[in-house]
Order: C-alpha cells, then sequence, then structure tokens
C-alpha cells in the first residue's frame, strides 16, 4: 500500500510538470506578424513602440501581460485586448476621445488660465482619461487656495464632438477670498509680539488694507512666515527656536485664525569661532579673519553676523591664488554658549562652460546674467555661485530662485542652469492720515520689474493741508551691468505756506542720477537737478520778503556720501549710518550751497530696549543773491518733537521764514511692554534737542540762535479704526516767538 502512494505522488508530480511545460510552450509563439484594429488617430508604428513590440520576437505569456500594460500606459487607449495566434499578434485597441478644447467658466483673467492649465494632467490635443478629472479639479482648487480662495466650488462637463473629441467645461465659483481675521502667536515667545508681527508677511485684515494682498490666507505664505520667524529668532541668539505648528481655524462670518505655536529655547552666546585652514592652503592669507572672529566671541549667536565673516572669506576667493577655496560651518552647543568651527579647504577645479537660465517667462535673461558673480569661464565656486543666487532673489522679482550643476562637454567642465519663478512685481499703495498737524491722502503705483528689464517705475501723489505734489522716478539698479543704478525723475508740487511763512510756491522738477558702491560699506551718489519755481508773497510780507518774489530756475550738482554700518536697514538694533550731502550750482539763478550731516546710531541694550543716537545738521549759504523762501531751513519735524517745527526760528513780522543752519541732536529708547501685549503698543521715551538761526537778507531780525530741547513720550498702537501714533512732549528750552505742540497724534496708514 505505501509502495504504491509513492508510486501515484510521483506519477502525479510527473503529469503536473508536463502540462506546466506544455501551457508555457503552447502559449509561446515567435511573431511574425502585427494586426491593430479599432485604432484611427495613432498609427500602427506608434502601437508598437508605445508596446514595445518586436518583430520576430519570442513571446510568453508574461511578455503579453506586459505588452497590454505598456499601451495602457501611454494614456492613449480605454480597452485593449490582445492575441497570440499562429504567429501573428492581434491586438484591439479602443481610443480614448482627444481633448478639442478646456474651457474654464468663471475665471476672467487668462494669465490664471494659463497658470491652471500648466498644473492640470488633461491638456489640450491629447488624450481624455476620465479618471484624471478628480485629480485636476483637486489642482485647480489648490491654486486657488494660494490666491486666497479656499471656499472654491468645482463642475464639471464632458461634451462629446465629432470625431471622438470632446470639450471639457470647468464651471468654477471661486467664491470670497479668505481674509485673516486674527492672527495669534502662542507657546514660549520670549519676543514681544508686535515685533513678530513686523517679522510675519501675513497681516490681520481691516478695513484700511483693502488693498493688501497680505490679509488673504496663502500657503505659501504662510510658510515662508514660519522660515522668517526662525530666521529672526536665530538671529536674536536663540539658537534651537522651532516654529512647531500653525493651525488655521475659519470662524463663520469673520475670516480665518492663525496661529503661530513658537517654542524659543534658551538664547546662546558666541564661545569660540576659529578657522581649521586646508594643509594645502597658505593659513597667512586667512590670518586677517581672526579680528572679525573676535569680535563676535561673548556676543548673541547670530546667523546674519556669522554670514557676515563667512562673507569676509568668499572676498578672498576673488584672489587668483584662492579662487578654488570652499568652506563648511561646523557648530557645537556647549551649555548657553555656541562653538563654531569653519573649515576652510580646498574644493576640486572646474570651470563653469556655460550658464542656462530657464522659468524666466517675463524677465530678461540679461537682468538675471547681470546679478550674477559667476560667469562662462570662471572657476566654478560653490560660495560665489550661493552669492550669485543671493543677489538675485535681492532684487525681488522671483517668488522662487535655485540652481543645479549638469555636466559639460569634459569632466572639468561644468553647465550651471538657474531656475526662477516669477512672481508678480507691482503694487498699489494707498494712505490716509488725520492728526493735529492735519490730513494727508496719499496714492502710488510702483512696479519693480517694468517691461520686464527689472527696470523699477514708481509714480505717487499726495494730498495735504498746504502741498499737493506728485512724482514719477524710473531706476535701473543695475544699469548696462556696471553694477551702477541710473535713475531719472520728474516732481511736480503746488505749496501754500500763507499762513505760517507768507507765500506761495509752484515747482517743477526733473533729476538725473546714479548710486553704487565705491567701497565696501560706502555708497556714492551724484546726481543733475534741474528747477522752475514760481513764487508768489502775501502783500501783508514784509519788504524784504516781497523782495523774493519771482521766476527762478537753477541747474544743481548734489552728492551724498554714505557710510552703513548697520545690522539691517528696516528697524536696524546695531551699528550706525553716516551721510554726507552737499548741493552745488551750475546754472545760477538766485542759487545756493547746501551741506549736510546725518549720523544715527543703535545699540540693543537688551531684547526689549533699543536706544539711538540720531544727529542731524544743514547749512545753506547764497552766491549770488539771499537765499530764496522755499530754500531756507526749517528743522524735520520728527527731528524736534514737541515743536511745530514750521514755526520755529527766525520770524519777520508775523511770518516764520526758516533759517540759514540747523541742528538737531536726539535721544530715543524703546522701553518694555509697559502695558499686556494684547494692546499692541509700542512706547519709547525721548530726548531731542536742535536750533535753527541766521536771516542772511537782513541784520534787523531776531536770528533766534537758542538752542531748542523737548522731552516726551512716543506710542505707536494698533486700534479698531486703524494703526495710531501720538507724542505727548514738553518743551525744555525754546525762543520767546517759537510755537510748541505738546500732543500730537496722527491716525492711519500705508496699504
Amino acid at each position: 500500500m505505501i509502495t504504491f502512494m509513492s508510486s501515484f505522488k510521483k506519477i502525479f508530480v510527473v503529469i503536473i510538470l508536463y502540462f506546466i511545460f506544455f501551457n508555457a510552450n503552447s502559449y509561446s509563439e515567435i511573431v511574425k506578424k502585427v494586426e491593430v484594429k479599432g485604432n484611427v488617430r495613432i498609427s500602427l508604428e506608434t502601437i508598437m513602440i508605445f508596446g514595445d513590440v518586436s518583430i520576430g520576437k519570442n513571446y510568453e505569456g508574461s511578455d503579453v501581460n506586459l505588452l497590454i500594460k505598456k499601451l495602457y500606459e501611454s494614456n492613449f487607449f480605454s480597452n485593449i485586448s490582445v492575441k497570440l495566434k499562429n504567429n501573428k499578434l492581434s491586438i484591439v485597441v479602443t481610443e480614448n476621445p482627444l481633448i478639442d478644447s478646456i474651457i474654464f467658466d468663471g475665471e476672467k483673467s487668462e494669465k490664471n488660465k494659463e497658470q491652471i492649465k500648466e498644473l492640470m494632467i488633461l491638456r489640450e490635443k491629447s488624450a481624455f482619461m476620465e479618471n484624471s478629472i478628480k485629480r485636476d479639479i483637486n489642482q485647480i482648487k489648490t491654486f486657488y487656495r494660494t490666491l486666497g480662495f479656499y471656499f472654491v466650488k468645482i463642475d464639471t462637463k464632458i461634451e462629446k464632438l465629432e470625431k471622438n473629441k470632446v470639450k471639457i467645461v470647468f464651471s468654477i465659483d471661486k467664491g470670497k477670498k479668505a481674509k485673516i481675521a486674527k492672527i495669534y502667536f502662542l507657546g514660549d515667545k520670549k519676543l514681544r509680539e508686535k515685533r513678530l508681527r513686523d517679522v510675519i508677511t501675513s497681516q490681520e485684515s481691516k478695513f484700511w488694507k483693502f488693498l493688501s494682498r497680505n490679509v488673504y490666507l496663502n500657503n505659501a505664505r504662510v510658510e515662508l512666515d514660519k522660515r522668517l520667524l526662525k530666521n529672526y529668532y536665530r538671529n536674536k541668539g536663540y539658537y534651537e527656536a522651532t516654529v512647531t505648528s500653525s493651525n488655521v481655524e475659519y470662524l463663520e462670518g469673520e475670516g480665518f485664525v492663525l496661529t503661530y505655536s513658537i517654542d524659543a529655547g534658551d538664547r546662546y552666546r558666541f564661545k569660540k569661532i576659529f578657522a581649521n585652514v586646508s594643509e594645502s592652503l597658505d593659513k597667512n592669507a586667512f590670518l586677517s579673519l581672526e579680528t572679525e572672529f573676535n569680535k563676535l566671541v561673548g556676543k548673541y549667536y547670530s546667523q546674519k553676523k556669522l554670514n557676515s565673516v563667512l562673507e569676509k572669506i568668499d572676498k578672498l576667493t576673488e584672489r587668483k591664488e584662492l579662487q578654488f577655496i570652499n568652506h563648511n560651518v561646523l557648530e557645537t552647543l556647549d551649555d548657553n554658549e555656541v562653538e563654531v568651527k569653519i573649515n576652510i579647504f580646498e574644493g576640486k577645479k572646474v570651470i563653469v562652460e556655460r550658464i542656462n537660465i530657464v522659468g524666466n517667462s517675463i524677465t530678461n535673461d540679461s537682468v538675471i546674467r547681470g546679478e550674477m558673480i559667476v560667469d562662462e569661464g570662471d572657476p566654478f565656486s560653490i560660495l560665489l555661485v550661493n552669492k550669485s543666487i543671493n543677489e538675485i532673489k535681492a532684487r525681488r522679482l522671483f517668488g522662487k530662485v535655485d540652481y543645479k550643476m549638469l555636466p559639460g562637454s569634459s569632466d572639468d567642465l561644468k553647465v550651471l542652469e538657474i531656475s526662477v519663478e516669477e512672481q508678480a512685481t507691482g503694487e498699489i499703495m494707498a494712505g490716509a492720515g488725520v492728526g493735529t498737524d492735519g490730513t494727508t491722502f496719499q496714492f502710488a503705483i510702483s512696479e519693480n520689474n517694468w517691461l520686464g528689464k527689472g527696470v523699477q517705475l514708481q509714480t505717487a501723489l499726495n494730498l495735504s493741508s498746504e502741498q499737493v505734489s506728485g512724482n514719477i522716478f524710473v531706476n535701473n539698479p543695475n544699469y548696462n551691468f556696471t553694477d551702477k543704478s541710473l535713475r531719472a525723475g520728474l516732481d511736480v508740487s503746488k505749496t501754500d505756506r500763507s499762513a505760517t511763512s507768507g507765500f506761495k510756491s509752484s515747482k517743477t522738477g526733473f533729476e538725473l542720477g546714479t548710486g553704487f558702491e565705491q567701497y565696501e560699506d560706502i555708497f556714492f551718489t551724484p546726481e543733475i537737478n534741474v528747477q522752475f519755481e514760481d513764487i508768489e508773497v502775501d502783500a501783508s510780507a514784509s519788504t524784504a520778503i516781497q523782495n523774493m518774489e519771482g521766476n527762478f530756475f537753477n541747474v544743481d550738482f548734489t552728492y551724498g556720501l554714505i557710510l552703513d554700518k548697520r545690522n539691517q536697514s528696516f528697524k536696524p538694533t546695531e551699528g550706525y549710518r553716516t551721510s554726507f550731502v552737499q548741493s552745488l550750482p551750475i546754472i545760477q539763478d538766485s542759487s545756493a550751497i547746501l551741506n549736510g550731516l546725518d549720523i544715527s546710531a543703535y545699540h540693543d541694550f537688551s531684547e526689549d530696549v533699543i536706544g539711538s543716537l540720531k544727529f542731524h545738521a544743514r547749512a545753506i549759504n547764497g552766491i549770488d543773491k539771499d537765499v530764496r523762501l522755499t530754500k531756507r531751513l526749517y528743522i524735520p519735524r520728527s527731528r524736534l518733537r514737541g515743536f511745530n517745527t514750521w514755526r520755529v526760528g527766525p520770524k519777520d513780522g508775523d511770518d516764520w521764514i526758516g533759517g540759514n543752519y540747523t541742528t538737531a541732536l536726539g535721544v530715543e529708547a524703546q522701553l518694555p511692554n509697559l502695558l499686556p501685549e494684547s494692546y499692541r503698543t509700542d512706547i519709547s521715551l525721548f530726548l531731542d534737542t536742535g536750533n535753527v538761526w541766521a536771516v542772511d537778507y537782513s541784520d534787523s531780525l531776531d536770528e533766534t540762535n537758542t538752542i531748542r530741547s523737548s522731552v516726551g513720550v512716543a506710542a505707536n498702537m494698533y486700534t479698531a479704526i486703524g494703526p495710531l501714533s501720538f507724542i505727548i512732549a514738553q518743551s525744555l528750552s525754546k525762543s520767546s516767538q517759537d510755537k510748541t505742540e505738546r500732543f500730537n497724534f496722527r491716525l492711519g496708514t500705508s496699504f
């Protein structure tokens, strides 16, 4: 019995193997002929290419299955059947309809339509696949969310046409834009919420911000805000700061509530910074860096400060013998200190064979190439390439800038490909203000990429109780690839100061100038000014003032020298800025020479106390005649708070006429948040001093050579009706004929 069962098993296995072998070989044939049925648009040859069909090839069952899979992957067919018999491969297909057109009903912007089409799988003149509709609808909704439309409704309609074609209609109801009702910062913030609001780009929706795009919820902008917040904290010494999450909640009837959760962590200082120079390099070339390192030791950690040191190394790469060096940074935490090791080494010697620019559908190639520090034929340096990318980003013409290296024609040659993503570069600004000094209105339009040439175009209109003015300015930041700006402007104004100075003025001016960085942090800004002015004097004015009535034409050469050592141009906390300006007449018509000096210094005593010291001085002297009325000097209102600066200084009868000399010195300290953070108020104390004196056209008038001074409190807050700034000041010393202003407020903003 056992022997029988064993024999039976062997026979059974043999039979199974026989059938497997027989079936495998029965479905294995050499293809000698290919036949296709059901194809209308797609040719036999194309189908053979899609399916990788080869005449004379031995096909098994797995090969046929793979053929069917490849044909489906082409997306041209909705149904496929394949049969192999008598060495003939028979393929029967049902072609997908061809998309004749795609219509976006409810979207008027042609630009938006083109951007949506780029995101979709379905394309005009391509095969229609019904299972791609849902995916494309999601892509369209995602696109509108980036524009602030979070309530988009989309319906689709497929219209069948002749010759197996279809028309796809997307009916789009965008709904209302999603506005940001509130922005909150939660967690261990350490920093004041007001400062964090200044850092991010998203803004709460207020009625006075009806032109701003930043009040609408935008996922890309939220991600940008998170990066900006993290960078800001790191530059303040919070090395391990994290923006752990951003939460969005919708409130019916109000809008979205945007919440950023922040964990600032501990604050770190630089413990030690040193360079680890490769043995193959001359270490003496880097000895000058020791001074820069020592300046940072003991100070709070700042990525921005560290980058300034790395830029010093980058400058060394411009020397021929160091052009292939690279560096990387290793940071080690030790308690609340950071030790920085900068490895400097020689990189692989590679030459940039070619630079390709992609993605710039609006901006000319020349604009991008003009910002490149690396050029074709230069040694490849990752440091200089990254610096070039930063220079391109600094133009603020693109939403995204990136690069990649591609193989060149030989191993020591590389192709540098710069990819950019265009973004909106125009802006409309409107503003209004009301205060103790009157009501003002402003309106401006700016474009930073005019005609795709990177040219900046600005025009503005300003209205106040004393003046109406308008201007238009054009500026090319990198004229003819010289790293020098070229600007031109036209300015027209009409001023009525009958109540304070006894005259009216109509002025038309034109300017042409340039500006460039002559040395590191030293800028030179020369310009030519052409001006025509008509002055009318009140009949009640003094004889001396009436003698200044008339028409005047002048051509002046003005230049400025600026030394800028601030850590940042917007709300600096460290460093100083010094500028000297001088205006010299070329064509004299009651001309004068103007000299000016401005110095400002900043220091952060603590996180919430930032001190500033500001000095201002001007002197103007007539050449052929006395200085005309509209050229005489007044102290700027921001330099001598607590005074009505149009009514300070020499006086001729009832008219304040300004002086030939002005000077001002002010000290200000922003205080810790005295009020609860929910009030969103910045408070500062100030001490202002100033003087305006000298009357060149009369020896009998009081020159009022007196030091004016005041102390006070300034506050800036956001209220339900708009941003409010006010000043409470008390004069300490003044001339008898000066007019003081103990309280000043201003309500309004630009948006």
